[in-house]
């Protein structure tokens, strides 16, 4: 039976999606209201899909934003597929992730370690990012945490959790539960909820700063496999 969940950021921890998550949100707020964003999308690190739709709707002045996020929501996720070709042009894995995510899914914990995502992404765009360059291996996408949920990030690590409970049996409580991830934010979800941390400074803040977050563990990048596997474990891997 599986004894450990391992829930991994997307952007800029796995992947860079060379500017594919903004321009969705600029071509699905002209589907709906015409014209361009009044405003440009802010920083979209550690924040949610929820979060950044309500903003963008409040930004634009639109009435009652919080009631317009629910079919906002809906419609990026019925374009995302449309951005497949960009994310695939202009986005890369980054170094190591592929390496990084087989070899936590082979070897002598094979079965025993459940890989699948705590993202700020909706499910389809979470999807069409990881798909367009080729990460979905080992990925369990139907257990993860996602951003159409709610806009604080933590409230996505009981979802997660609970889905791989149904899905997988066991109990995925406490440190049973691992969040890796390049921001505060992911720190933050981890701490809150008493899972394990794991930082990656592949995105906008440091080592020394992840820690400061209160990871357990904040590493450059994912190049050193043995590293990462040694750091996402933590006291299993002894």
């Amino acid at each position: 039976m599986a004894s450990l969940l391992v829930l991994w950021d997307i952007d800029y921890t796995l992947i860079a999606a060379g500017g594919a998550g903004i321009r969705l949100y600029e071509m699905v707020f002209s589907d709906l209201f015409g014209g361009e964003l009044p405003h440009p999308v802010q920083s979209m690190a550690g924040r949610t899909d929820t979060a950044i739709s309500l903003e963008v709707l409040t930004l634009a002045g639109l009435p009652d934003p919080a009631g317009q996020v629910a079919a906002f929501q809906a419609v990026l996720a019925e374009r995302a597929p449309q951005i497949a070709g960009l994310v695939a042009e202009r986005g890369r894995v980054l170094p190591g992730a592929a390496r990084a995510v087989a070899a936590l899914a082979d070897g002598p914990r094979r079965g025993q370690v459940i890989q699948s995502l705590l993202t700020g992404n909706i499910p389809a765009l979470a999807e069409v990012k990881l798909s367009a360059l080729g990460l979905t291996e080992h990925i369990d996408f139907s257990v993860g945490g996602y951003g159409d949920v709610s806009a604080v990030r933590a409230d996505l690590v009981a979802v997660a959790r609970q889905r791989a409970a149904a899905q997988y049996g066991g109990d995925f409580s406490g440190r049973s539960t691992v969040l890796v991830g390049d921001t505060p934010g992911d720190i933050e979800a981890a701490v809150r909820t008493g899972a394990r941390a794991v930082g990656v400074a592949t995105g906008s803040f440091s080592v020394t700063e992840l820690l400061e977050a209160g990871a357990d563990a904040a590493l450059p990048d994912l190049t050193d496999t043995s590293r990462v596997v040694e750091a996402v474990l933590g006291e299993r891997a002894r």
